[in-house]
């Protein structure tokens, strides 16, 4: 019997069932708010997490909210200023959709530089498919840059510079309270300028409110993993 994707609101427990954690040096390229990185470092506290961001307002937070064994960089993957072989272990959560397009190789070619022989990087990148999806594209149609980041990967592993290790899909449940909700988290937010004129913004909220219930609107969003290794040792 098909069960369907696995449902999973903890992205660090895939990463768990994938890969060894403990005492393992990380890199995240477009940490955000360093969520997973901070959860990763309070259940292995033998292991270091370097976060890069470029959007100055979510690096000013990072940095007002200091944490033992977190690092935190103003940088984007395209342009890492770390020295080579210098990780176990690279994390892009949603964020190579985000590198501009004509940059989505050099960040590959990036990773793969500090990264240690035998090393992985880890790509979860949502799916562009879902009730969730089709309220956001109104304002954010992210359906190239998904394509490309994937289209990406499949250029890095077929130049032979990484090897397939897993591939999964899942999918996250997604909570908003209300409409203001949805406005704060995806809509007003300080890495994009949306622009959204009223009319458009009350086509959104006109897709979204039959969504809502007693205990706000749910959705699930489809993701796509990917764990690509480092040849070597």
């Amino acid at each position: 019997m098909d069960m369907g994707p696995r449902i999973e609101r903890d992205e660090l427990a895939i990463l768990a069932e994938l890969l060894p954690l403990a005492d393992q040096h990380v890199i995240e390229l477009g940490c955000g708010g360093a969520r997973l990185a901070r959860d990763l470092l309070a259940r292995y506290p033998d292991a270091r997490v370097t976060g890069l961001e470029v959007d100055a307002i979510q690096h000013a937070k990072n940095l007002a909210a200091p944490a033992e064994r977190l690092t935190f960089i103003a940088a984007g993957a395209e342009a890492i200023p770390l020295p080579q072989a210098r990780f176990d272990l690279a994390l892009m959560l949603k964020s190579l959709h985000h590198v501009p397009l004509p940059l989505m190789d050099q960040a590959l070619r990036e990773v793969h530089r500090v990264l240690r022989p035998g090393g992985h990087l880890y790509v979860s990148e949502p799916v562009y498919a879902g009730e969730l999806n089709q309220i956001t594209r109104l304002f954010n149609d992210e359906g190239q840059v998904r394509a490309a980041a994937q289209a990406a990967l499949d250029r890095a592993l077929a130049a032979g510079q990484w090897e397939p290790a897993a591939e999964l899909r899942f999918e996250v449940p997604v909570q908003y309270a209300d409409f203001a909700d949805f406005e704060r988290r995806m809509l007003d937010v300080t890495y994009a300028e949306r622009q959204l004129d009223d009319a458009l913004r009350q086509r959104v909220r006109a897709l979204f409110e039959p969504h809502v219930g007693p205990g706000g609107a749910h959705f699930k969003r489809p993701m796509h993993a990917r764990l690509l290794r480092k040849p070597g040792s």
